[in-house]
């Protein structure tokens, strides 16, 4: 039965070849822009090298200083304040504290300028992140305490310095200060943001010692709790702890705030639902905006479904004479959709695999190589298969419900 269901949706798909190249045009090319989609978000928020312990990582991203008549914002905080209050809480298996962001150094290959997105981090980063070291290995905390003058670069930054040769034990002059490299890893997606950097130093080697003792200033905090079970009792005791905070100036600063978030309540929080959104309120959002991408194909193909159902009014009546039952018509109706709607996703996989290789390949964010793995491989089969259930159900059903001689008549009225 279910072969001649398929004979018979491959002759249909045939006979109105118009139809058919619009219904599958809708489905595949809604399907690559949320494969597409949901691959970049994945690629962000997901747990990928070398931040795969993102899941279970906390970070302090923004802070607030209020005074009397003044206010401060901030993409991040103080070392003073992180060194002094954010230490030894309870549940936090790795404590870490590094610059907000890279910040760009120049540097002089063969009298060329070379730009490099610098960052500054103390031993423990190398604990939190799961980098690959193709040469060497990370500089340690006592590196840091010590002020070593030591670097870890990127693939990109060892092959503009020193070609296709190793890169470990040589030494990098950046910002005009000199750096011994003691390791090299691969290079890091942009959008990465708790990882991305061309090159890392410790925090010791700075110029100026003068931010150890600073509350308001560029660093992050990153918190890896033992389980994600933690997080409440590590977010309580940093709050208590916002609470004994000493101000240097009451007069100009007397009021903190932050919290602790993970990567995804810090985005949607910079994006305007509330500090207090999180996670939840993102993937509502994104949910939201996905459903209502989705709903003007759905809604095309239960058009298109009825039309191509109409032409075929004389067939159903001919076959219910003959005692064909409506529970028969709908599973052959829907079998038929759930054909066209799985061709449609192999073009919409399709699809959404060379919109990632664009993306690689045009080099719109450094470093990222976008590709499409099986977890997100089977939420598209899931979603195709919604998709053809529900766009064929309806009209299956209503022209099920037609009676013989209404439906050799012209059905429908």
């Amino acid at each position: 039965m279910w072969r001649n269901y398929l004979k018979i949706a491959w002759k249909v798909l045939l006979r109105r070849k118009f139809f058919t190249f619009v219904s599958l045009f809708a489905i595949g090319f809604t399907l690559s822009v949320l494969l597409a989609t949901t691959t970049l978000l994945d690629h962000f928020f997901g747990p990928h090298p070398p931040d795969i312990r993102s899941d279970r990582t906390l970070g302090i991203f923004w802070s607030q200083f209020k005074g009397p008549r003044s206010t401060w914002n901030g993409g991040g905080i103080g070392y003073g304040f992180l060194d002094r209050y954010a230490r030894g809480i309870p549940g936090v298996e790795v404590f870490s504290i590094c610059t907000a962001g890279p910040r760009p150094a120049d540097s002089f290959i063969n009298g060329i300028k070379v730009k490099s997105d610098l960052r500054h981090t103390d031993g423990a980063f190398w604990q939190i992140m799961s980098f690959t070291f193709l040469e060497g290995s990370p500089y340690t905390s006592q590196d840091d305490r010590m002020a070593n003058p030591v670097a870890v670069i990127n693939q990109r930054t060892r092959e503009l310095f020193f070609g296709k040769e190793p890169a470990f034990g040589k030494f990098i002059t950046v910002d005009g200060r000199r750096f011994r490299v003691v390791g090299v890893v691969p290079n890091v997606s942009r959008i990465r943001l708790m990882a991305y950097g061309d090159i890392w130093v410790p925090i010791g080697t700075a110029k100026s010692d003068g931010f150890r003792r600073e509350l308001m200033g560029e660093y992050h905090g990153y918190f890896l709790a033992s389980r994600i079970d933690d997080f409440p009792r590590i977010k309580d005791e940093f709050d208590s702890r916002l609470k004994r905070v000493v101000f240097p100036d009451p007069q100009q600063y007397n009021q903190l705030s932050c919290s602790l978030q993970t990567i995804s309540e810090a985005v949607a929080s910079r994006d305007g639902l509330g500090q207090g959104a999180g996670t939840i309120g993102l993937v509502v959002m994104i949910f939201f905006l996905m459903v209502l991408f989705m709903f003007l194909p759905v809604v095309n193909l239960v058009n298109l479904n009825i039309s191509r159902i109409l032409e075929r009014c004389s067939e159903i009546g001919v076959r219910k004479a003959f005692g064909a039952s409506s529970r028969t018509l709908i599973g052959q109706f829907v079998v038929e959709n759930i054909l066209l709607t799985l061709i449609g996703s192999l073009l919409g996989i399709l699809g959404a695999i060379l919109i990632l290789r664009f993306i690689t390949q045009s080099a719109l964010i450094p470093y990222a190589q976008f590709q499409l793995n099986w977890r997100i491989f089977l939420y598209g089969l899931a979603l195709t298969f919604f998709f053809g259930l529900f766009s064929g159900i309806y009209p299956a059903w209503r022209m099920s419900r037609l009676q013989p001689v209404q439906a050799i008549k012209g059905g429908l009225s």
